[in-house]
């Protein structure tokens, strides 16, 4: 039987060659027709025809030409990636507040609006106020539904490689199952989920502490333990989407369930609290309200001794959680992150002390400066992702 070898049709060689001009303009500045041949090594009459393509469909600009009297013939033309020719929605819908980033096309934040969602009651008022949180960012930012090309969505629950969220768990269940579909019917835009941690890896890879490492764990620390893995630059989902989940901690010596670091910390301070016969400066800082974490970090670093012993406690149990990771994943680099990781840049001595009597191969360890802001930013990241990917079959409407 003769093989019949797939030829490139003049169609299919120009997309690719839009691809190609696409991507290293989108990751520059404004560069001449005769930089793209450059980097591209296409040919002048290719860049110029398909930067026209690009400037039709809406991806390019075209500046005026530079003045140069040193220059012969005609002045160079001038190109710049459109990075407002649409927008992506970053959105963060953690399990007391959700958080709405309006990004520029270079992942750029242009407007950013958050609500309490820790009073709803079900997953469908929780929707609700999602949807009315994407309303204000965008209105604050005078930005229409049809201008918004994706919007990546994080929950904190497993979720596959279809964007299925796993509801097995009560508090999995809390997260709405028809989210995506219902914020695509009320905006048109494709709704993109993915589970909190692993857009904390993005994020991390793409703007903070792992920009080029490929082999990394972001571990959310605060109120539950939860993991994002990247292996060889890839996200790990596992089969249906529970690969970083962090419910094997209950069969885990000296942890034995998945409260955070934020938790431990307060529930170990309002003890210590409660316990009249316990001298601490926390019964001051905590006056009337319940204590908090950040009141046992302030406390510790005042040199309060009942705080320094339950930041021990934190340190040694969060330790082993990272000595996990590392000896089943073997990343090179766990990120502590999450509202609670600045604050938990004085455990890293204690953390790392321990970690070299858990295992010969321990990961390095590093906390975010992503701050609160790590999954919004990492469901940017995942949005621009799909629209670079898809970027040829999407129709940009004028800003």
């Amino acid at each position: 039987m003769a093989v019949t070898q797939a030829t490139a049709t003049p169609p299919l060689l120009r997309r690719v060659n839009a691809g190609k001009l696409l991507g290293v303009l989108s990751n520059a500045g404004v560069m001449t027709g005769t930089g793209l041949i450059q980097a591209t090594g296409l040919t002048r009459a290719t860049v110029h025809a398909v930067c026209n393509d690009l400037i039709s469909m809406g991806w390019v600009v075209e500046l005026d030409p530079g003045r140069d009297d040193t220059a012969v013939g005609r002045p160079s033309r001038r190109f710049e990636f459109n990075s407002r020719g649409g927008y992506v929605l970053g959105i963060d819908i953690g399990d007391a507040k959700t958080t709405v980033l309006l990004a520029d096309l270079r992942g750029e934040t242009v407007a950013k609006a958050g609500r309490s969602v820790s009073a709803v009651k079900t997953p469908g008022e929780r929707t609700e106020i999602v949807h009315e949180t994407i309303v204000e960012a965008l209105a604050s930012a005078g930005v229409c539904d049809t201008h918004v090309l994706a919007a990546g969505v994080g929950v904190a629950a497993p979720v596959d490689r279809d964007g299925n969220i796993l509801v097995d768990d009560e508090f999995w269940r809390r997260f709405d199952a028809g989210l995506a579909k219902r914020l695509t019917e009320l905006h048109g835009w494709p709704v993109l989920l993915e589970n909190d941690a692993n857009l904390a890896a993005l994020a991390e890879q793409w703007r903070g502490e792992g920009r080029d490492v490929d082999d990394l764990a972001v571990l959310l620390a605060g109120e539950r333990f939860g993991s994002g893995l990247m292996d060889s630059g890839r996200l790990l989902h596992g089969s249906r989407g529970g690969a970083g989940e962090m419910v094997y901690l209950k069969l885990v010596e000296g942890v034995g369930d998945t409260h955070g670091i934020a938790r431990i910390a307060r529930d170990r301070g309002a003890a210590a609290v409660a316990d009249p016969a316990v001298d601490t400066v926390l019964r001051t800082l905590g006056g009337d309200g319940p204590i908090t974490a950040e009141q046992v970090f302030t406390a510790a670093g005042s040199g309060d001794e009942v705080a320094l012993g339950i930041l021990q406690h934190v340190a040694g149990r969060t330790a082993r959680v990272v000595a996990t990771l590392g000896i089943l994943f073997n990343p090179e680099l766990v990120v502590l992150g999450g509202a609670v990781a600045q604050a938990a840049a004085a455990l890293l001595p204690d953390i790392e002390r321990h970690l070299a009597g858990f295992t010969s191969t321990p990961p390095r360890v590093a906390v975010s400066s992503l701050g609160d802001a790590i999954v919004s930013v990492g469901a940017v990241r995942h949005a621009l992702n799909y629209v670079e990917q898809h970027a040829l079959d999407l129709n940009l409407k004028p800003a």
